[in-house]
């Protein structure tokens, strides 16, 4: 049966006429009061909109004055009432840049209309937002190919666009595509039938919108609760709370805590603040266990009869947003549901071209691609299939220092290696090791330039740590580049790798027992940070080599800045590669002001105290 409620997500390029279709509509078709629908029109003149455009551009988001005023343009929610059914509609920006608003939209969407201008015909954007459209599960798509008025309302036109569309659509899953030729400024076919069309007899978009019929999963589906909060209500004993994100929930029902497997059952339950017998997909909803459990914020209490899979390894596709490209080895935060740990790409599998639908090969994405990765992930997470249960199959990425969203997955499959690797327990541990050689292990990184003196104040360190009796290991990036690592270059997604390795070679060594010195130009901010998230509290030292640019070519003992400059070294740091200084290292080391060895000593100094 038809949902009462449809929520859909509106995209096309620039200039496709998306604001006015939907203005269109939520004038003629919506409950928008007299003074109100003035009031934009009004707003319309004074922001200079196009034309014919004039009476309906702002009626949604005003995308023009906001981008003249420099505001941050993001998805423009509005609801629509007809008699027949209610509407969210998401009017995501056209904008390349603009591009993760779309995906944000698309998430929640039981369908995407897809603007096309019929003088122009389909864009890249246009194949882009179908792209993103199916990854994120829409299989409903309504083709509105608009200004025919135009094109002199050609049939001829709107059927080559609307063949090639529909052929492309099936290729990604979409098997509900419906064209409509239109001309939003006029008003042929949004609302009533066009007398100019006469050779079309479809319905019109309102009446396919009122129309189409969309499957109703979240209620269908297993019971998913991430727990967001646990709440301590005196006598009332302990709550968990969060949002249903599938199934019916009732009083008595059998559950399991994942990822662990632990078994409960339903004691209570309570709806906005009112005790309930049973709460469906969508509710927010605090639960009362039966057993004393130990639930906390992550977990996800699930049907016993369908229980999740756990994985810290599994292959998602990922719609990449952020400037900075995507490179394996780079660590991020991960966020599904309430659980956030540490993740790692592994490898990117391919890049989709979005016009031909091609996996190409890739060692990067860029923002706006869509892609095929494996990541691994510092925890297991209890996770399902996207296809199946998109809330429990969808995350999202956060750059570790600028706390941004910057992509979105969905999960694939888990990587069976995950379910074959386990931790071995050791009877003899780091402490036992550390005991033995009185000494606390610690990772003592340095970074800086090329030629600012690492090697140098490293070697000094250790040969006076070694004079006090202390057991030792120095890691040189020129060194480990003889062994290791001699099968990486100097491309930003090798020097990823580069650190990634070292990182964890060095958490070996500390393990030991040891105190490794670290020296490394490491010029990311997001590697470093990376392997100091490997090392407990106060066990990673990051000790900054300050040399002024000038000084490090001035000194050049290698000709490396020579070379660079006369473009025989490609990606040098300093040079045609960027450097990022620490942000509050635990020590910097002013080498235009005191010699190596005074230097050293101060490094000697810290790790003492």
């Amino acid at each position: 049966m038809a949902r009462d409620f449809l929520r859909v997500v509106a995209c096309g390029s620039v200039d496709d006429g998306k604001s006015t279709l939907i203005g269109r509509l939520l004038a003629e078709a919506g409950r928008v009061p007299d003074d109100e629908r003035a009031a934009l029109a009004k707003a319309s003149v004074v922001h200079g909109t196009r034309g014919e455009d004039i009476d309906y551009a702002l009626l949604l988001d005003g995308l023009e004055a906001e981008r003249e005023q420099g505001i941050t343009i993001d998805v423009a929610w509005r609801h629509l009432d007809t008699p027949r059914r209610r509407f969210l509609i998401a009017d995501c920006p056209g904008h390349v840049q603009y591009t993760r608003n779309m995906a944000t939209g698309a998430s929640v969407a039981d369908l995407a209309i897809v603007l096309v201008d019929a003088t122009r015909g389909l864009l890249p954007q246009t194949f882009r937002h179908t792209a993103i459209a199916a990854m994120f599960g829409v299989r409903h798509v309504l083709l509105a190919v608009n200004k025919m008025d135009r094109t002199g309302y050609d049939r001829a036109i709107f059927d080559a666009i609307a063949g090639a569309y529909r052929e492309h659509a099936a290729k990604l899953g979409i098997a509900d595509a419906t064209a409509i030729p239109l001309a939003a400024a006029t008003g042929d076919n949004v609302t009533t039938p066009s007398g100019a069309m006469d050779w079309y007899s479809g319905p019109t978009v309102l009446g396919h919108l009122e129309s189409v019929r969309v499957e109703t999963r979240d209620a269908e589906l297993p019971v998913r609760l991430p727990v967001q909060l646990v709440l301590r209500n005196g006598d009332a004993g302990r709550w968990l709370a969060g949002t249903l994100a599938s199934g019916t929930l009732r009083v008595g029902d059998a559950l399991r805590v994942e990822p662990d497997g632990v078994a409960a059952t339903v004691a209570g339950l309570r709806l906005a603040g009112e005790e309930a017998r049973e709460v469906r997909a969508g509710s927010a909803v605090s639960v009362r266990l039966a057993e004393d459990v130990d639930a906390a914020r992550g977990d996800v209490l699930a049907a016993a009869g369908a229980p999740l899979a756990a994985t810290d390894q599994f292959v998602a596709d990922l719609l990449w947003f952020d400037e900075a490209a995507l490179l394996p080895g780079r660590r991020y935060q991960l966020q599904a549901g309430t659980r956030v740990v540490g993740a790692r790409v592994g490898e990117i599998k391919h890049l989709l071209d979005p016009e031909t639908l091609q996996p190409l090969a890739a060692k990067r994405l860029q923002a706006n691609d869509i892609g095929e990765v494996a990541l691994a992930l510092d925890a297991p997470i209890p996770y399902a299939h996207y296809a199946d249960e998109p809330a429990m199959g969808s995350f999202v990425l956060v750059d570790l220092l600028s706390r941004t969203t910057v992509g979105a997955g969905m999960i694939r499959h888990g990587l069976r290696r995950a379910d074959n690797i386990h931790w071995q327990a050791l009877d003899v541990d780091r402490d036992v090791r550390a005991a033995l050689k009185g000494q606390r292990p610690r990772c003592v990184w340095f970074t800086g330039l090329s030629g600012a003196g690492k090697s140098t104040i490293a070697n000094l360190v250790e040969r006076g740590l070694v004079a006090r009796g202390c057991h030792t290991y120095l890691l040189d990036g020129d060194n480990v580049r003889h062994g290791l690592n001699r099968d990486l270059g100097f491309t930003e997604e090798d020097r990823v790798e580069n650190m990634r390795r070292v990182a964890h070679v060095a958490r070996l060594m500390t393990d030991a027992g040891l105190i490794v010195l670290v020296s490394f130009i490491s010029p990311f901010r997001a590697e470093r940070a990376s392997a100091r998230a490997l090392f407990a509290d106060g066990d990673f030292i990051e000790v900054f080599v300050d040399t002024p640019l000038a000084e490090a070519e001035r000194r050049d003992a290698k000709g490396l800045y020579a070379k660079a400059r006369r473009g025989e070294l490609p990606n040098f740091t300093g040079i045609d590669s960027p450097y990022e200084p620490p942000g509050s290292p635990e020590l910097v080391l002013d080498t235009m002001s005191a010699t190596p060895e005074a230097l050293a000593e101060q490094v000697v100094s810290l790790l003492r105290a």
